[in-house]
C-alpha cells in the first residue's frame, strides 16, 4: 500500500514539473510567434483568391466587390494588420522604400489618374522586382476587378508615388 502511494505521488510530481508546464510554455511561445511573424507568401496566396472579384466603389467585401483600398484593407485585416481604409491614408504612412528593397506584401501607393496632387490608388506587391514588380489590386480601369498589373506599365509608372512596408517588424 505504501509503495502504491509512493509511486502515485512520484508520478504526480514528475507530471506537474516536467510534462505539463513545458507543454504550456511551448503552446504560448508558438501562439506568440504566429502573432508577430507574418509570412509574406501567405499574404499573396490569400490575396490571389480574390482575382476576378468585381470593382465596387467603397467596397470592402468579396461578396459585393472591392475598391483598391478596401481590397488592401481586407487582405491585411485577415492577418491582423491595421492599414488605412482610404488610399489617401497612405500618403504619410511610413517611409518610402527604395525600389531595390521592395518585398512581397509591400504596399504600392499611386497618385490619382486625373489629379497628380492626391493619392488615388494602392496595391500589394505580389512579385518583387524593383520598378519591374507586379502588384495585385482592385482596378476600376479596363479589368474592373481584382487583377495583377505591372508596375512598369505606362499607366502605373507615371502615377507611382511610393512603396511602404506595413507589416510589423
Amino acid at each position: 500500500m505504501k509503495s502504491t502511494l509512493y509511486i502515485a505521488f512520484a508520478l504526480t510530481i514528475l507530471c506537474s514539473s516536467f510534462t505539463c508546464k513545458k507543454e504550456n510554455k511551448t503552446v504560448i511561445h508558438t501562439i506568440k510567434n504566429r502573432e508577430t511573424s507574418i509570412d509574406r507568401d501567405s499574404i499573396i496566396s490569400f490575396s490571389k483568391q480574390f482575382i476576378g472579384i468585381s470593382y465596387l466603389y467603397a467596397g470592402n467585401d468579396p461578396k459585393k466587390g472591392f475598391d483598391c483600398s478596401g481590397f488592401v484593407n481586407y487582405v491585411f485585416k485577415h492577418f491582423n494588420v491595421s492599414v488605412p481604409r482610404s488610399s489617401s491614408g497612405y500618403k504619410n504612412l511610413g517611409p518610402a522604400k527604395k525600389a531595390e528593397d521592395f518585398k512581397l506584401g509591400d504596399v504600392l501607393v499611386f497618385y490619382g489618374y486625373k489629379d497628380k496632387s492626391i493619392i488615388g490608388h494602392v496595391g500589394i506587391i505580389c512579385e518583387a522586382n524593383g520598378m519591374h514588380s507586379k502588384f495585385i489590386h482592385a482596378s476600376s480601369g479596363k479589368a474592373g476587378s481584382v487583377t495583377i498589373s505591372d508596375l512598369d506599365s505606362d499607366h502605373y509608372s507615371k502615377r507611382y508615388y511610393k512603396c511602404v512596408d506595413v507589416l510589423p517588424k
